[in-house]
C-alpha cells in the first residue's frame, strides 16, 4: 500500500472498524517497513490499560477517514500489543506472532522488517471525533388479520296483504215476467259456495349480499428516536506569555 506522506500523517487518530462496521478503536502509530512503506498500526481500544493492539495495514481499507480491516473486532483486540508511546522498532520476534495471530504468510528472514515508529511531521494536530446518530427502520410482524364467518339467528317482522272471500246474501224477487223462466221448488234443496282465505307464508331462501376483503396499506408517522453519542472536545493549553493579545 503506497500512501504519501499527507495520508500517512491523516491515519493519525482515524476510527478503526472491523469488517462489518463496528467501531475498534483509533489508530495510535504507523509503522514502516525498511523501504519506508507503512504496513502495520497500533490500534488504540476502549479497553483499559496503556497498550495498543496491532493490526496489519496492507490488508486495510482506507476510506473516508476510516480504516476498516478485514477482521472481526474481537481478533484486532486480543492481537499482540505494544506499549502506547513506545519508540521502539518492531523485531522479527515481535512480528512472528503477530503474521500467526492474523494467520498471514511467513516471511523469509532476509525479507524480514525491521519498522521503527512513524511519527507525523509539521505542526502538532489532533483529529477530533464524535459520534452520529444513525436512525432507520426495521420491519416486522405486529399482528394477524382475520376474516371469521359465524350464523347469527335475529327476528324479522314485516306484514303482508292476505284476501279472503266474505258471503252476502243477495235477495232478487220474482217478477211476472219472470215465472215463466223459473220452475218452482218443491221439497228441501241445498246449494254451496266455496270460499276462499288467504293465509300468509313464510319461505327462507338463501342469497348472497355482500363481498367482505382485508386489504392493508402503509401508513406514514413520526416517532421519536432517543440515544446517546459521544464527542471529542479538544481543549488547548497554551501558556500565558504565548497566547495571542488584543
Amino acid at each position: 500500500m503506497r500512501l504519501t506522506e499527507q495520508q500517512i500523517r491523516s491515519l493519525y487518530g482515524q476510527d478503526v472498524q472491523d469488517r462489518s462496521g463496528a467501531r475498534i478503536g483509533d489508530v495510535g502509530q504507523v509503522w514502516a517497513d525498511a523501504a519506508g512503506e507503512p504496513t502495520w498500526v497500533s490500534v488504540r481500544t476502549d479497553v483499559p490499560g496503556r497498550h495498543e493492539s496491532m493490526a496489519p495495514l496492507h490488508t486495510a481499507r482506507l476510506q473516508q477517514g476510516r480504516v476498516q480491516l478485514p477482521y472481526d473486532r474481537t481478533t484486532v483486540r486480543t492481537a499482540p500489543a505494544v506499549e502506547s508511546g513506545t519508540d521502539e522498532p518492531l523485531g522479527v520476534d515481535q512480528l512472528t506472532p503477530l503474521y500467526r495471530h492474523y494467520q498471514l504468510p511467513a516471511r523469509s528472514a532476509a525479507l524480514q522488517p525491521e519498522p521503527s515508529p512513524r511519527r507525523p511531521s509539521g505542526p502538532p494536530e489532533m483529529i477530533r471525533s464524535e459520534e452520529r446518530l444513525r436512525v432507520g427502520t426495521r420491519r416486522e410482524p405486529v399482528g394477524t388479520a382475520r376474516l371469521r364467518k359465524r350464523v347469527v339467528t335475529e327476528n324479522v317482522h314485516t306484514s303482508v296483504p292476505v284476501q279472503h272471500d266474505e258471503v252476502t246474501v243477495v235477495r232478487e224477487p220474482i217478477t211476472a215476467a219472470d215465472r215463466g223462466d223459473v220452475r218452482p221448488g218443491a221439497g228441501e234443496d241445498q246449494r254451496e259456495l266455496v270460499l276462499h282465505a288467504e293465509h300468509p307464508v313464510a319461505v327462507k331462501e338463501r342469497v348472497p349480499v355482500e363481498r367482505v376483503r382485508l386489504t392493508s396499506h402503509e401508513v406514514a408517522e413520526e416517532r421519536p428516536v432517543h440515544g446517546q453519542v459521544q464527542r471529542e472536545i479538544v481543549e488547548v493549553d497554551v501558556p500565558e506569555q504565548a497566547r495571542p493579545t488584543g
